[in-house]
C-alpha cells in the first residue's frame, strides 16, 4: 500500500490550513493557485517548498498553519457522495469488528470511500479489501477520495458495482471473508449471503441510522440461528475546552450518528446455548414491518446533479494527488 508522503509541500498535496479564529481551509496546491479570503490573498507559492507544520503569512499579513491533513481531517472535508461514516464510528468499527492486518473485508456499500480509508489501513498491504456499491457515481467518488488520500489506488482494493446479494457469491468465495461491515439501509437482506462468504468465528457489524433499523437487523441476525447472539452500541464524543484553570465539557458534541450492530458466525450445523431473557416484546408483526420502510428509517436522495458535481469535485483531488505522486520535487505544472 501506497504510504502518505512526507517532506515539503508539493504541487498536488492537500493542505489544511488554520487561519484566523481557528477557521479551517482545505486546499490543493497548485503552481499559479491563490486562497482568497475575507483577510487577504495567500498563494501557493508561499507554501511549495515548505515543511509540513509551517506557518505563512498572507498578503494582509494574517498567519496560517500549514499541516497535511490527518485522514479524521480529510474525510470530514473530502467531496461526498453519500454521507459519510464518522471517525469515532469508523474507530468503533474498527474494534469491534476487529479488523486486522492481512484480514479478507467486504463493505456494503462504499458511499464516498471514508470507511475504505479505515479499513485499508487496518487491514494493511497483506490485506484484501472488497467494496460493493449500488451506484456507480457513488463508487467513481469513492475511488477518486481513496486516490487523493492515498497518492494512487492499492492494489489490494476492489470496488464492485453492483448488489451485494447477488456480487457477494461471484466475488468471494464461501467461508472465504474474516469481516463484512454493512452500511447500507436495510442490511438484514444481505444477511444470508454475508453467513455464506464468513469464515466461522468471523464478524458481521452492521452500521444503522435509526432504532427502527437497529431492532430489526438484530432480530433477523437473531432468527437465522447462524451467529451469535448480537451486541449493540452508540457512540458519542464530548470534547472539552483545556486552558489554564478554565477546564469544561465543550457547549457542542458529536452525539448520535448511528448504531453499530454486530455478531460472529458459528461454525456449521453449531447450536449456541440458550440465553436466558426477562419476558419482553420480543415479537414483530407485519404492522412493525410497516415502520421499516426506507422512507420511515430515513432514506434520503441525493439529486443527480448535486452527485454530478460531487464526482468532479473527487476527480479533480484526485488528479492533484497523481501530480503531487509523480513530482519529486516543487516545480511548475507541464501541461
Amino acid at each position: 500500500m501506497i504510504g502518505r508522503p512526507s517532506g515539503p509541500f508539493r504541487v498536488g498535496d492537500r493542505v489544511q490550513l488554520t487561519g484566523p479564529k481557528g477557521r479551517l481551509s482545505t486546499i490543493t496546491l497548485r503552481e499559479d493557485g491563490e486562497l482568497h479570503t475575507h483577510h487577504g490573498v495567500l498563494r501557493h507559492t508561499a507554501l511549495i517548498g515548505q515543511p509540513d507544520g509551517s506557518v505563512v503569512a498572507n498578503s494582509a499579513g494574517h498567519e496560517y498553519l500549514a499541516l497535511r491533513p490527518l485522514l479524521r481531517d480529510f474525510v470530514m472535508s473530502m467531496p461526498r457522495g453519500a454521507a459519510i461514516v464518522y471517525p469515532k464510528d469508523a474507530a468503533q468499527i474498527l474494534a469491534e469488528a476487529d479488523v486486522f492486518p492481512g484480514a479478507v473485508v467486504v463493505e456494503a456499500g462504499v458511499g464516498s470511500g471514508a470507511l475504505s480509508l479505515w479499513l485499508l489501513r487496518a487491514a494493511g498491504p497483506t490485506g484484501r479489501l472488497l467494496s460493493f456499491e449500488r451506484r456507480p457515481e457513488f463508487a467513481d467518488v469513492a475511488r477518486a477520495n481513496v486516490e487523493t488520500y492515498l497518492g494512487d489506488t492499492p492494489e489490494n482494493w476492489d470496488v464492485v458495482v453492483g448488489d451485494l446479494v447477488e456480487a457477494l457469491p461471484a466475488t468471494a468465495a464461501p467461508a472465504s471473508v474474516d469481516r463484512v461491515i454493512l452500511d447500507m439501509l436495510a442490511p438484514w437482506e444481505c444477511i444470508e449471503v454475508v453467513a455464506d462468504a464468513l469464515t466461522p468465528g468471523g464478524v458481521v457489524l452492521c452500521y444503522v441510522a435509526t432504532a427502527t433499523q437497529l431492532s430489526r437487523v438484530a432480530e433477523f441476525i437473531r432468527g437465522t440461528g447462524l451467529f451469535t447472539d448480537p451486541e449493540a452500541s452508540e457512540t458519542m464524543v464530548r470534547g472539552w475546552h483545556v486552558e489554564g484553570l478554565a477546564v469544561r465539557p465543550d457547549h457542542r458534541m458529536i452525539a448520535h450518528t448511528g448504531f453499530l450492530v454486530w455478531a460472529r458466525r458459528l461454525a456449521p450445523g453449531a447450536v449456541p446455548p440458550e440465553v436466558k431473557r426477562r419476558a419482553s416484546k420480543s415479537s414483530y408483526g407485519d404492522e412493525d414491518v410497516e415502520l421499516w420502510t426506507p422512507g420511515a428509517v430515513g432514506d434520503r436522495q441525493i439529486t443527480d446533479k448535486n452527485l454530478r458535481k460531487r464526482v468532479r469535485e473527487a476527480q479533480r483531488a484526485a488528479d492533484g494527488a497523481r501530480l503531487a505522486a509523480g513530482s519529486e520535487a516543487p516545480g511548475p505544472v507541464v501541461e
